[in-house]
């Protein structure tokens, strides 16, 4: 066992030794963990070789000097801060950091700000999980992702590597963690600017703008700490159906105040007011008559709207759309988008308001087809429909002309002669006539061929006696055929002279008898005729020819005279 005497040697040996090694590195070993300023004195390679007072020279590696991917900026003379890691054993020499240095100097600093909730600048030079990394003048910080920006950031590229004011939202030095914020920033200089702004916003005023947001009704436009409306009747003159059309999320736009409310701080905004308004002048641009091309771009149930030139729209009523299509959906006919050729029929510019015509522009179907086919000339096509009053024949696309049933034979009924038809039948016919003004086409089967009863209707003349052949015997009358084509009628009254011989049951179907032309009607081609009349006549004449009653002869001796003689003539020829 050890005695104390030799206890008490080695005790004061220890101490020799600390005193030796205190004279060897001097009288102060507290540096370890400190930063001490010292002189480069050389570079040797890789590192910069340093003076910091002490009895041993320290070695740094250059890259220390300079951010990541820099040169070093180092030379023999300049003076540093430097950070005191150890001294190294047996050799004497002491581990210095100029990066650790800058570290402490940063944190130092930094602490100050955050106590201060002072900015503080650094450059993002990295990405990693949940965000990026930054340096804080040596000292690395977090900068979360959603911390970014005031607005998601697709493209973080144009910020690294530049200079950006942080706020320091949270410091740990223990940990070494340090959370920063650049959104903090943005948005305490956007309070600032919109409290500028506002103060000076005024009606008419001109702003630059940012699109912030798009919705259904408009787009709301960053100014510059403070956001407007820029509603989508306000975008441009052109109709817009949706902002998107126009606008994209981050576009700068150009943008005039229209309204703004101080107290409730509310901005409307507009971009086509900073445009030439397309309707001015727009009476002498578009006279009423003149044709034009447009686009379709909207429709609804009572009609179709016609972009005529960008901010120019003008209304094709339901009613202006067709010729032809009636009560048809404006969809039916035109579809958006499409190139239309349109006629102006009225503008209103004070109204903003033009009203266009489609079915104008294109021509009336009744007046080309007049030019094409007037009356007398000869069409075929289709039967369309078959009515109780006659036949629809089908001329054009859309036009039919019609065959009234008095008009399909000359000989048959037109009940009858409607039998012989059937919807589908291509069919000959020849035009009648066209009104062009009630949209009205007279057509003609039996006009296709002569009238055979022409030439005795040519002949026929009123107070003409005509041999007819009993053809129908009916209580009121007898029908009769004249040299069968012409039909007639001798109402009962007109059967005989005496009332008592007043009987169509006198006479049979197929008698012939002889009777006088009362009235010719050429259209229906029918005569009226007078057994009665012609009775009466006849008897005038005998009177007139063989004497009177006064005379003393009877009117029973006349008459045989009258009828003797005309059967001898009869009997001569």
């Amino acid at each position: 066992m050890a005695t104390a005497t030799s206890l008490a040697h080695q005790d004061a040996g220890s101490e020799d030794f600390a005193a030796l090694l205190d004279a060897t590195l001097g009288a102060d070993t507290g540096f370890a963990g400190s930063v001490v300023s010292g002189r480069v004195l050389r570079i040797d390679d890789d590192y910069a070789v340093v003076d910091v007072g002490l009895k041993s020279e320290g070695r740094v590696p250059l890259k220390e000097f300079a951010p990541q991917g820099q040169k070093p900026e180092v030379q023999p003379g300049d003076v540093v801060e430097l950070f005191v890691e150890r001294y190294e054993d047996r050799d004497g020499s002491i581990v210095l950091s100029r990066e650790k240095a800058r570290r402490e100097e940063a944190w130092t600093n930094l602490e100050k700000a955050y106590q201060a909730q002072q900015r503080v600048n650094g450059v993002i030079f990295g990405r990693v999980k949940g965000g990026f990394t930054v340096d804080l003048g040596g000292a690395v910080a977090f900068l979360p992702g959603s911390q970014v920006d005031i607005r998601p950031v697709r493209d973080v590229g144009p910020l690294m590597g530049s200079p950006q004011p942080f706020q320091i939202l949270k410091m740990d030095r223990a940990r070494g963690n340090i959370v920063v914020s650049r959104r903090a920033v943005l948005e305490e200089t956007r309070a600032e600017q919109r409290s500028e702004l506002i103060q000076g916003l005024k009606e008419g005023m001109v702003l630059d703008g940012v699109v912030k947001n798009i919705t259904d009704y408009g787009a709301f436009v960053d100014l510059g700490g403070v956001d407007g409306l820029l509603h989508v009747t306000d975008i441009a003159w052109r109709r817009i159906n949706h902002p998107s059309e126009a606008l994209t999320i981050g576009q700068p736009v150009k943008v005039q105040v229209i309204r703004f409310n101080s107290e409730t701080q509310r901005i409307s905004l507009g971009m086509k007011q900073l445009m030439a308004d397309p309707w001015d002048g727009v009476a002498l641009k578009y006279p009423v008559g003149a044709k034009f091309s447009g686009r379709v771009t909207n429709i609804t149930d009572y009609g179709a709207f016609v972009e005529l030139e960008p901010g120019v729209e003008g209304l094709v009523h339901v009613s202006e759309m067709s010729w032809t299509k009636k009560n048809v959906h404006p969809g039916k006919i035109v579809a958006t988008s499409q190139e239309v050729d349109v006629m102006i029929l009225d503008v209103d510019e004070p109204k903003r308001r033009i009203s266009l015509g489609l079915k104008q522009a294109q021509g009336n179907p009744w007046d080309l087809f007049l030019e094409a086919h007037p009356p007398g000339s000869e069409v075929e096509g289709e039967i369309r429909n078959i009515t109780e009053f006659g036949l629809f024949i089908g001329i054009g696309p859309d036009i039919d002309g019609m065959v009234h049933m008095s008009d399909i034979s000359w000989d048959e009924a037109g009940e009858q002669a409607m039998l012989r038809f059937n919807k589908g039948d291509i069919v000959k016919a020849k035009v009648l006539d066209v009104d062009v003004e009630k949209e009205r086409i007279s057509l003609g089967i039996k006009q296709l061929q002569a009238d055979p009863a022409a030439e005795v209707l040519d002949k026929v003349r009123k107070g003409d006696v005509v041999t007819c052949i009993v053809t129908q015997v009916q209580a009121n009358g007898i029908e009769v055929k004249v040299e069968d084509v012409l039909t007639g009628f001798i109402r009962r009254a007109e059967l005989a002279r005496d009332r008592g011989d007043q009987r169509p049951d006198k006479f049979a179907v197929g008698e012939k008898v002889d009777a006088k032309v009362v009235a010719v009607d050429r259209a229906a081609r029918r005569l009226s005729l007078t057994i009665k009349g012609k009775e009466i006549e006849e008897e005038r004449e005998a009177m007139k020819e063989y004497g009177s009653t006064d005379s003393g002869a009877s009117l029973g001796d006349i008459l045989g005279a009258a009828i003797r003689r005309r059967r001898e003539m009869a009997g001569e020829e």
